[in-house]
């Protein structure tokens, strides 16, 4: 079975900055897009960033930009997200997933694969 696995995920308080990781376990990413979502507790499912295959355009909501960095090493066969300034309002599971190459868009939710999300807490 394909497996995106996401990691760094966790509590921190408003301000600070964490670093997620997302690592599939057979399925190579420079074949995709690759895109993170969050969902928090009675709220719908966000996009959050995309990133092409060749990572050479990225994609932000508009909530996060300017906050986020989306970014890849597909040597390493790892996506990246870069948070800073975080707010309590970035509190969500985190989701990252596979897109079709085209549209690699933040708003894409037709995903091949998903993973299992990593919790993000921010408190004030």
């Amino acid at each position: 079975d394909v497996q995106l696995v996401e990691s760094g995920g966790g509590s921190v308080q408003a301000g600070g900055s964490l670093r997620l990781s997302c690592a599939p376990s057979t399925v190579r990413i420079s074949t995709y897009c690759m895109s993170w979502f969050r969902q928090a507790p009675g709220k719908e499912r966000e996009g959050v960033a995309a990133i092409a295959g060749d990572g050479a355009a990225t994609y932000y909501a508009k909530s996060v930009q300017g906050r986020f960095t989306i970014s890849r090493d597909n040597a390493r066969n790892t996506l990246y997200l870069q948070m800073d300034s975080l707010r309590s309002e970035d509190t969500a599971m985190y989701y990252c997933a596979t897109l079709p190459m085209y549209p690699c868009a933040v708003d894409n939710f037709v995903f091949g694969y998903r993973g299992q999300g990593t919790q993000v807490t921010v408190s004030t």
